[in-house]
C-alpha cells in the first residue's frame, strides 16, 4: 500500500481549520491509498501476524505531546497498520463470519464521520434514514408496523436488547417490577434456554441481566445441530411445574459453530403455547433466510417470532459496526428502556426539533452513530436481488468445499450449513481420539501462519474440526481448490 505525495510542504501537525482544497487534497490522497489497498489485497499474504518489534513499539510509546504532520502519520499507517490486517479483505480468508468491506460501505463511513451526529433522536436526516432501514428490515422480515428496532453495535448487543425487553415481560407477568426492584427479594427463578451451539453473547446476556448462568437451559441437540424441539417441551414443562419464570428461549438461524438452523416454526408454536418469548440470533444467517427461496419456510417462521438479531456488517457485507435488533411488540421496547431526562425532554412534535420518538427510548446508547447511512448505501446499491446473488455464491463456493471434503479419502467432513464447512483431515483408517486433534491443532496453526489460505478451529461433536467460512464474493473456485490443496500439503509434514 502506498500514499501519494507531492512536493508541497506538510500540513501544519496542530491546525483546526483546513481549506477547502487542502481537503481535497488530502482526500485524493486517501481514496488513492484505499484504493491499493483493497485492489492488492488478493496478490499479498491472506494473514501476517503483527511482528514482535511492531508490536513492542505500540505498546511501549507514550502519549504525544506534541502534534503530528499529516504526512507522518500517513506513512506511519502505510509502514506500520496496512501491513497487517486480520485478513478478511481476501478472497482465501475463510475464517469465523467476518466478510470483506465492500467499497461503497467504506465511502459511506467517511461521509458519515463527516457528518457526525449523534442518532439518539432528534429531526435530522440520520434520524430519518435510520428509521428508513429499519422499515425495511421490518418489511423484509415480516414484522408488523408497530414493531420497532435500532441499529445497534452487533449480534451481542443485538441480543442483549432483545433479552432485556424479554425479562422486563416475564418479570411483569410474575409480579416483578424489574425497574424498580431489579431481581433483589424475589424468590421465583428466572430461567432462559437455549441450544448447544447458541452463540456465547447469550450466556454474557443471562449474566448481565442478573438470570445468572446457572440458570440457563442447555437442550441437547439433533443429528443436524439443531435445539432438540421435544426435550425443550420437557424441560418448559419441568420449570413451570417448579414456578420458575421463563424467559425466553433463544434460537438460531445460522449458527457459527456450524451454519445449523433450529426449527423455528415448531418452536414458535412451542413458545406461543407457554406465552414465552422467542428471540432468534440470525445475526449471520438471516439474510440468507429472508432473501433465498430455498429457505422460504424459514422466513415463514420468522414472521412470528418476538425478537430478531441480524447483522448487516456480516453476510450484508457492510463494514464494521452495524448490527440491528427488531422487536415485534415495540410498546414493551419503550416500557424495557425509555427513560427521558429533562434536558432533552420535547414537544413531541415530530415536525419540529424533537422529531420522531427517540431510538433511545428503544435501547441503552443515548449517544449513538450515524451506522445508517453506510447501510441505506449498501442496500441502495446492491439491491434485494443483488445481494440474493451475492449471498447464492457464497453459499455455492461452500458447498463445492464440502463436495471436495467428501470426495476425499484423507479429509472428513463434520459439519456443513449455510456457507459453513467444518471438516478434518482424517486418513483411512485413523481412530479419532486426542492425537488426531493434536494432529489438526498443528496442521491449523501452520495453514493460519502460512499466509496462502485461513482457517479458524472449532469443535464438533467433541473432535477439533477446521472451519471455513464463505462470506466473500471474491472467492472463486480456484480459491475453494487452493484451500483444499494447502490442507493436504500442509497435512503432509504433520502426520
Amino acid at each position: 500500500m502506498s500514499f501519494p505525495t507531492d512536493d508541497e510542504p506538510s500540513l501544519p501537525p496542530a491546525r483546526w481549520h483546513w481549506s477547502r482544497e487542502e481537503m481535497r487534497d488530502l482526500g485524493r490522497r486517501v481514496a488513492d491509498a484505499i484504493a491499493d489497498y483493497l485492489a492488492d489485497l488478493p496478490e499479498k499474504p491472506v494473514f501476517t501476524p503483527v511482528p514482535p518489534d511492531v508490536a513492542k513499539a505500540f505498546a511501549s510509546a507514550p502519549p504525544p505531546r506534541q502534534g503530528t504532520p499529516i504526512d507522518e502519520l500517513l506513512e506511519e499507517f502505510r509502514r506500520s497498520v496496512a501491513p497487517y490486517p486480520f485478513g478478511n479483505g481476501h478472497p482465501r480468508f475463510h475464517g469465523w463470519v467476518n466478510p470483506p468491506p465492500h467499497v461503497v460501505g467504506v465511502v459511506a463511513s467517511a461521509l458519515a464521520a463527516a457528518m457526525n451526529p449523534s442518532v439518539a433522536g432528534g429531526n435530522h436526516a440520520a434520524v430519518h434514514l435510520e428509521h428508513q432501514v429499519v422499515r425495511w428490515f421490518r418489511e423484509l422480515a415480516g414484522f408488523p408496523e408497530a414493531s420497532r428496532g435500532l441499529l445497534v453495535s452487533g449480534g451481542s448487543v443485538a441480543t442483549l436488547t432483545a433479552l432485556t425487553v424479554a425479562r422486563h415481560v416475564a418479570a411483569a407477568r410474575g409480579g416483578i417490577d424489574v425497574r424498580a426492584s431489579g431481581l433483589q427479594g424475589h424468590s421465583r427463578r428466572l430461567v432462559l434456554y437455549v441450544g448447544e451451539e447458541t452463540h456465547s453473547c447469550v450466556r454474557k446476556s443471562a449474566e448481565l441481566l442478573g438470570i445468572g448462568s446457572n440458570n440457563i437451559r442447555v437442550v441437547p441437540s439433533d443429528d443436524r445441530w439443531r435445539m432438540r424441539v421435544d426435550l425443550l417441551r420437557e424441560t418448559l414443562a419441568s420449570d413451570l411445574g417448579d414456578g420458575a419464570i421463563p424467559v425466553a428461549v433463544a434460537a438460531s438461524v445460522g449458527t457459527v459453530n456450524t451454519g445449523a438452523i433450529d426449527p423455528i416454526a415448531e418452536l414458535v408454536d412451542l413458545c406461543a403455547e407457554h406465552g414465552v418469548w422467542l428471540h432468534v440470533d440470525g445475526a449471520y444467517g438471516a439474510p440468507a433466510a429472508l432473501l433465498l427461496d430455498r429457505y422460504r419456510d424459514v422466513a415463514a417462521a420468522l414472521t412470528r417470532v418476538d425478537s430478531l438479531a441480524l447483522d448487516p456488517h456480516k453476510w450484508l457485507y457492510v463494514p464494521v459496526d452495524a448490527g440491528l435488533v427488531l422487536i415485534r411488540d415495540g410498546d414493551a421496547a419503550r416500557d424495557a428502556f425509555s427513560l427521558v431526562p429533562p434536558y432533552l425532554r420535547t414537544d413531541d412534535d415530530p415536525h419540529g426539533v424533537g422529531g420522531p420518538v427517540w431510538f433511545s427510548e428503544y435501547g441503552f446508547d443515548q449517544t449513538r452513530p450515524f451506522r445508517a447511512l453506510k447501510v441505506w448505501m449498501m442496500l441502495r446499491y446492491f439491491g434485494v436481488e443483488g445481494y440474493r446473488e451475492l449471498i447464492a455464491h457464497d453459499i455455492a463456493m461452500a458447498e463445492r468445499l464440502a463436495d471436495t471434503v467428501r470426495e476425499h479419502p484423507d479429509l472428513e467432513l463434520m459439519a456443513h450449513g449455510l456457507s459453513i464447512v467444518c471438516f478434518r483431515y482424517r486418513p483411512a483408517g485413523t481412530p479419532a481420539g486426542p492425537e488426531l486433534d493434536e494432529l489438526n491443532r498443528r496442521l491449523l496453526r501452520t495453514l493460519q501462519l502460512g499466509g496462502r489460505s485461513f482457517l479458524s478451529g472449532t469443535t464438533v461433536r467433541g473432535g477439533l474440526a477446521l472451519r471455513a467460512c464463505v462470506v466473500n464474493p471474491g472467492t472463486r473456485e480456484e480459491d475453494v481448490e487452493a484451500l483444499v490443496s494447502e490442507v493436504l500439503s500442509t497435512a503432509g509434514p504433520h502426520a
